[in-house]
């Protein structure tokens, strides 16, 4: 687990939940790419993002201004009325934004909290699994790679398994290693399972909500 310091967190809970996010959406879902693919989670996506990859099928969220600030305390009571034991926080780029209010609230609300994340901002919050999915253009920090549960890298072509394995390099022992083909790039797949056939401490991660048409 990551978890800011706890003198950053000294605060009410009415002050906790009047902090606000840019928010463009949160939603109960099964989760559907990952180590925790196909359980049920409620998603909150935070907009703004500085990776902006060419493939991402949220481009929505790049932009922060475009969305209304929310409370915490509002999307803390959605969560907990979802009836979901896992909140995942994505984007967009969600360290971008101090995740120590909304992480805090969920937590003593008794939810896990799981992140989704590039690493390119230096980690907030109290996180009980972080995945980074690390982009060859904007690098993740080297002070994230600690905290790594799950690697998860998009490949389209041999350089992104290059990536791949340099991300590996830094990643604490046990972490979870993940190829995912780019789903509208059917000629990554090939190269995934080659890859993992030689190399069987990776895993391949699948969009299966696209498969499902889960939202």
């Amino acid at each position: 687990m990551f978890k800011t310091e706890e003198k950053s967190l000294k605060q009410s809970v009415s002050d906790l939940n009047s902090v606000e996010y840019p928010l463009m959406e949160d939603f109960y879902t099964i989760q559907g790419e990952g180590a925790h693919s196909g359980r049920a989670a409620y998603f909150i996506r935070f907009a703004g993002c500085d990776v902006q990859c060419w493939w991402c099928d949220v481009k929505d969220s790049w932009d922060e201004s475009k969305h209304p600030r929310v409370k915490t305390g509002d999307i803390v009571d959605r969560a907990v009325k979802s009836g979901s034991e896992i909140a995942v926080i994505t984007g967009g780029e969600p360290l971008l934004h101090n995740l120590a209010p909304v992480t805090t609230r969920l937590r003593q609300e008794g939810l896990q909290v799981h992140i989704e994340t590039s690493g390119s901002s230096p980690l907030s919050g109290h996180l009980d699994w972080i995945t980074l999915s690390p982009k060859r253009f904007k690098e993740p920090l080297d002070e994230v790679f600690p905290y790594v549960d799950e690697l998860k890298v998009v490949v389209l072509r041999n350089k992104d398994l290059e990536w791949a394995e340099k991300n590996a390099e830094k990643c604490p022992e046990g972490t979870q290693l993940l190829l995912q083909p780019e789903w509208e790039t059917p000629s990554s797949i090939g190269l995934i399972v080659d890859f993992v056939k030689k190399n069987p401490q990776w895993g391949i991660s699948l969009q299966t909500h696209k498969f499902m048409d889960v939202p």
